[in-house]
């Protein structure tokens, strides 16, 4: 028995956060059935989403969950790239992962109304008393993880130019392939189409969300991946 532990549909999305997102992609991928359960960051083995239950062994982490499928179940993800493809797989995947995820996330959560907009429904549960206590911790916490990492020391228009840097580069490497590296989805495509989906979620109103919608071969990649793992939530195609 396999159970994802995800954070559940929101902003449009079959999560909202990449690091779900992937995972889920990968397991589908690998061909592998699951169950999905809501994560509990105060239960998670390293305090966040996702987490893999797998027969009884946890595997935390979107990365790990990856390599735990291919060292357990023997797929190769990367099969047919070449070393070079391998290398450019990678630092894709670091570029979604260590940079434009704290774009979005900044965008997301910091800027105030986007924080209405969306965010701020997590605290729902939460008594009316303490939920803006609760939620001016949590954002509080979450600025300094920006500032810590780097990108909270730009201004707005900084993190918003670094941001959409990214996914001009990420439009340049795909080109006119139907997957990042080729014909063949690879284990970069997790990454790349949760992050790519996240930045043109409409519930947010941001300049990120604007340029990736001025980038066509992204969003067509993003609609010709959710229609494969995710098809609740693909776009209806228009007739040419």
């Amino acid at each position: 028995m396999r159970t994802l532990y995800v954070f559940g549909p929101k902003f449009g999305l079959p999560d909202p956060s990449p690091f779900c997102m992937k995972a889920m992609v990968l397991l589908k991928m690998a061909g592998l059935d699951y169950e999905e359960d809501v994560c509990d960051p105060r239960k998670a083995p390293k305090k966040k989403g996702p987490y893999l239950s797998d027969d009884g062994e946890l595997v935390a982490d979107s990365t790990f969950i990856r390599w735990h499928i291919e060292k357990k179940y023997g797929h190769d993800f990367d099969a047919g790239l070449t070393d070079e493809q391998k290398g450019i797989s990678w630092a894709v995947e670091k570029l979604c992962e260590d940079n434009i995820y704290w774009a979005v996330m900044h965008e997301r959560w910091i800027v105030d109304e986007n924080f209405r907009a969306g965010p701020i429904r997590f605290f729902d549960a939460i008594p009316n008393p303490m939920r803006p206590l609760v939620v001016a911790m949590v954002r509080r916490q979450l600025k300094r993880n920006i500032w810590g990492q780097g990108f909270g020391r730009h201004s707005r228009a900084e993190i918003v130019k670094l941001g959409n840097r990214g996914l001009e580069a990420i439009s340049q490497v795909l080109g006119d392939k139907p997957y990042l590296l080729g014909n063949e989805a690879a284990s970069v495509d997790a990454s790349a189409f949760a992050t790519v989906a996240g930045a043109l979620s409409e519930t947010f109103d941001t300049r990120i969300l604007e340029h990736a919608k001025s980038l066509p071969n992204l969003v067509a990649y993003r609609d010709r991946c959710m229609a494969r793992w995710f098809p609740k939530y693909a776009r209806p195609v228009a007739a040419e």
